[in-house]
C-alpha cells in the first residue's frame, strides 16, 4: 500500500507528489493521458510545435516565484513577453512577464515527473472508501491501496470517480463542489507555409467571440523549424460547437483568424478540444480538505484561481495538509 496516490500528473498532482515524496512518502501518480502535463501541453506536427493548452503563466505569490526561479536556471522556462496585443493589434505592455517553457510548456511537468512513479494510460473507474484507506478500481483491474488520496483532475471529474465507488462526501462539502463550472475550449493547432501577421510577440489576446487568443509559437520560440499558430476558440463558441465537426468547426476558427494569417497559407491543422478548459466558478481556499474519510485532498486551477500559478500552489497547498497528518 503506498503513502498516497495522486490522481492526475498536471502540474498541482505533480507539485503536491514532488513535495510528499520529498517528505519521506510513498507516492503513486495515475493519469488517463499518454504523457504527463494535464493542460501543460505540447504537441508536434510535423516540423512544428505547438502550445495548445495553457500558453504562458505570470507570477504573483513568492513561494511559486521561487519555483519559477529555479526552472529558468534550469533553461525550462523563460520570460516569453510583458503584454501581448489587443483585437486593434495594438501592443500593451504592462511590464508583467509572461513566461514559457523553452521548447513549450509540457518542458515543465516532463521535468517535475522524472523521479516520480507516475503512471500514465491508467484510467480510474471508482474509489471506494474502505474504513481507513482508499481503494482505486482501474479500467484494466488493477487495485490501488492507498492511505491519502489528492484528486487534481477537473472536479466534475473527480466526483464521478467517487460517485461511482458510493463515497458519500458531506453534504456542504458536495455543494460547495458541485458549484465549480469551467468553459470548454477548442484550440486549432495549424502550420503556414508562410509567416502569419500576428504582431509581436507573438500573440493577440481578444477575448471576443469566436476567437478568444491567437498566438505564433515561431515568434514565441518553441518551432524555430515550421511556423505554427495556436488559436483557442471562445467560451461560446466552443461551447455552441463541442459536439459538431472538429474539421468543421477548426475551419471557422481559421477562417475567422483570417487578418491574422494574412496572405499565410494553411498546410494543415488539428483540433483539441478541452472539456474543462478554465474554471469560471471557484473554491476560495487553495484546496479542500474532506472531512469524516481517509484523508482525501481536491486541488486543482480550481481552487487557487484559474491559472498556471493557482494550479500549482493549490497542489503544493495539498501536500501542506496532508503533511499536518500522518499517513495511512
Amino acid at each position: 500500500m503506498t503513502d498516497c496516490v495522486v490522481i492526475g500528473a498536471g502540474l498541482s498532482g505533480l507539485l503536491a507528489a514532488q513535495q510528499l515524496q520529498a517528505a519521506g512518502w510513498h507516492i503513486t501518480v495515475l493519469d488517463k493521458g499518454r504523457g504527463v502535463g494535464g493542460r501543460m501541453a505540447t504537441r508536434r506536427i510535423g516540423n512544428g510545435v505547438l502550445d495548445h493548452g495553457a500558453q504562458f503563466f505570470t507570477v504573483r505569490d513568492e513561494r511559486f516565484g521561487k519555483l519559477v526561479a529555479d526552472w529558468q536556471r534550469l533553461g525550462l522556462v523563460a520570460e516569453w513577453a510583458r503584454g501581448f496585443a489587443d483585437a486593434s493589434g495594438q501592443p500593451h505592455d504592462d511590464g508583467h512577464p509572461r513566461y514559457c517553457g523553452t521548447t513549450g510548456m509540457t518542458a515543465i511537468p516532463k521535468y517535475l515527473a522524472q523521479d516520480l512513479d507516475v503512471q500514465v494510460n491508467i484510467r480510474v473507474k471508482s474509489i471506494e472508501d474502505s474504513g481507513d484507506r482508499w481503494h482505486i478500481i482501474t479500467d484494466d483491474g488493477q487495485h490501488f491501496h492507498t492511505g491519502a488520496l489528492v484528486l487534481t483532475p477537473p472536479v466534475p471529474q473527480s466526483l464521478a470517480l467517487l460517485d461511482a465507488g458510493s463515497v458519500r462526501l458531506p453534504p456542504a462539502t458536495r455543494h460547495a463542489l458541485d458549484q465549480i463550472a469551467y468553459h470548454p475550449c477548442l484550440a486549432v493547432l495549424a502550420l503556414l507555409d508562410q509567416p502569419s501577421r500576428i504582431p509581436s510577440p507573438g500573440a493577440v489576446q481578444l477575448d471576443s467571440e469566436p476567437i478568444r487568443w491567437i498566438a505564433d509559437n515561431t515568434q514565441k520560440g518553441i518551432s524555430p523549424d515550421a511556423q505554427a499558430i495556436t488559436i483557442h476558440g471562445a467560451p461560446g463558441f466552443s461551447r455552441d460547437h463541442w459536439d459538431a465537426d472538429r474539421t468543421r468547426a477548426g475551419q471557422k476558427l481559421l477562417d475567422a483568424a483570417a487578418n491574422w494569417l494574412g496572405d499565410a497559407r494553411v498546410t494543415t491543422f488539428q483540433v483539441q478540444g478541452w472539456r474543462y478548459s478554465q474554471p469560471v466558478e471557484t473554491y476560495p481556499e487553495p484546496c479542500l480538505v474532506v472531512e469524516g474519510l481517509p484523508p482525501l485532498v481536491f486541488a486543482g486551477d480550481a481552487f487557487a484561481g484559474p491559472r498556471v500559478e493557482g494550479a500549482a500552489l493549490s497542489g503544493m497547498a495539498a501536500a501542506d495538509a496532508l503533511l499536518n497528518q500522518p499517513p495511512g
